[in-house]
């Protein structure tokens, strides 16, 4: 280790790190040598990763520490340990999205998110699981097993899907940002019920080439991370807009204050909720409000339309049984029980209920659009239902009744063009973490970044304000 007073780096933000790695206070093989560790500690209890190669790790980050011995400084991420949910292609890595088999190596192909993080040289610590095909929001894999919540020593409780290993590798100590992808809440569903911070951009903003589809009109690539400040500097990097002038970009984010934002209160999301979670999420725009935010009732319409087209399969599901049985259909034989349970109603809708409910949906997003327009965002719990056990969610009657409450919240910012962060805010009477969602209009990503990232910095850190679980670092 090149210097001792570096080795904290579970308490310190992305920011710190990449500095002290330029100026030789610390090095990747540092940070190697400390993911690889905690990954030898916590991996087997935490099941967080698919792929996991130690050599492969190691050699990434010697080629990072010998471009800085060369004075070659490629951005903030060169060197920091990404995990990569196994959608994503990444060259070295096979694909499987889930599945008991590869995907064909066209899959193992990076896309311009992942391209983004290797033209700075961040290190790969491995490809973590996720739900198969993307398909679910509790997190469990028939296949590969089911990463643990490291939020619950006891019992093995839901990490969130379908990013199920992203947020358990934060905690996990052996990544530093992880990617994920988020079509009905896939980012912030693990984020909210793990503790981190999940950041899901509007549809198109980053591109979805080089990931395994569920479906094609709202898939959206994301990160979790351990911070909003963390998330700033990852968005800094992979966002084609704020990396053209990163630093304006992360200024912007920095000098924002609570008292610039007025916050819509959604009371839709508020509803049947565990106990624990409203009054968590409450008790957090309380004290926004005491830094000088304005919070107001608001009503949005189409949301309660919303929710119930995505009980019904929203557009994942016909989007979905039209690629898997078109690109893919040897992989139809081994599919999860709890999708392919399914897949006779996805395959069942017609074209025309299909365009029907894009043409509503389009609709329900002008009005949504409308209504939020006097409103800097709005805001309510992310996940309104604590992580369930995995041994109560075994059968498909209470598997399914899980999946679309833990959906509830997110699912509305997909099919209504939003974009949406997650922070972590409170425990719930079950010890479990709660998120606050702030949910923007398509396009103003920029804006939900500086209303976190000002929340953040009122209410604190996750492990500032939450501690640290009892099978986290």
């Amino acid at each position: 280790m090149t210097d001792k007073s570096a080795t904290d780096f579970e308490l310190r933000d992305l920011t710190d790190i990449a500095d002290d790695l330029r100026s030789g206070r610390l090095t990747s093989g540092d940070l190697a040598e400390w993911a690889i560790a905690n990954h030898d500690a916590h991996g087997e209890k935490l099941h967080a990763y698919k792929a996991w190669e130690t050599e492969r790790f190691l050699a990434e980050a010697s080629v990072a520490d010998a471009a800085f011995a060369a004075n070659i400084d490629l951005g903030p991420l060169q060197g920091i340990p990404v995990s990569v949910k196994d959608l994503f292609g990444v060259r070295g890595y096979q694909t499987f999205a889930g599945s008991p088999k590869p995907l064909p190596p066209e899959w193992e192909a990076e896309g311009p998110v992942v391209q983004a993080l290797r033209r700075q040289l961040a290190v790969v610590s491995g490809k973590t699981h996720t739900v198969q095909f993307a398909f679910g929001s509790i997190g469990t894999n028939p296949h590969w097993g089911t990463p643990h919540n490291p939020w619950c020593a006891d019992e093995h409780r839901a990490p969130g899907g379908s990013s199920a290993g992203a947020g358990v590798s934060l905690w996990e100590g052996s990544a530093l940002v992880a990617l994920g992808t988020d079509t009905a809440g896939s980012v912030r569903m693990p984020a909210s019920m793990t503790g981190t911070v999940g950041i899901k951009t509007t549809k198109g903003r980053w591109s979805t080439d080089g990931i395994s589809p569920l479906s094609t009109t709202l898939d959206t690539p994301g990160t979790l991370t351990r911070s909003v400040a963390d998330a700033a500097l990852a968005f800094s990097v992979i966002d084609p807009e704020a990396s053209q002038d990163p630093a304006s970009f992360l200024a912007t984010v920095e000098r924002a204050s609570m008292a610039d934002f007025r916050l819509g209160i959604c009371r839709d999301f508020f509803e049947d909720c565990d106990p624990g979670i409203a009054e968590g999420v409450h008790e957090a725009l309380r004290e926004l409000e005491a830094a000088g935010a304005t919070l107001v009732d608001i009503a949005v319409p189409g949301i309660d339309e919303a929710i119930q087209i995505f009980r019904t399969g929203g557009l994942s599901a016909p989007e979905f049984s039209s690629f898997i049985s078109d690109v893919l259909p040897g992989f139809l034989e081994d599919i999860d029980p709890m999708v392919g349970g399914r897949f006779e109603k996805m395959k069942a809708m017609t074209v025309g209920e299909y365009l029907g409910r894009l043409r509503r949906l389009e609709a329900l997003t002008r009005m949504a659009h409308g209504a939020i327009a006097g409103v800097d965002a709005i805001v309510g719990p992310t996940v309104p239902i604590t992580p369930p056990r995995i041994a109560d969610v075994a059968e498909p009657s209470p598997y399914m009744q899980a999946s679309l409450m833990i959906g509830r919240n997110t699912t509305t910012t997909n099919l209504l063009v939003m974009c949406a962060n997650t922070l972590p805010v409170a425990l719930d009477a079950s010890g479990m973490p709660v998120g606050l969602h702030i949910m923007c209009a398509g396009g103003e990503d920029v804006r939900a970044m500086a209303i976190s990232r000002a929340a953040e910095k009122v209410l604190g850190r996750a492990r500032d304000r939450l501690g640290v679980p009892p099978l986290g670092i």
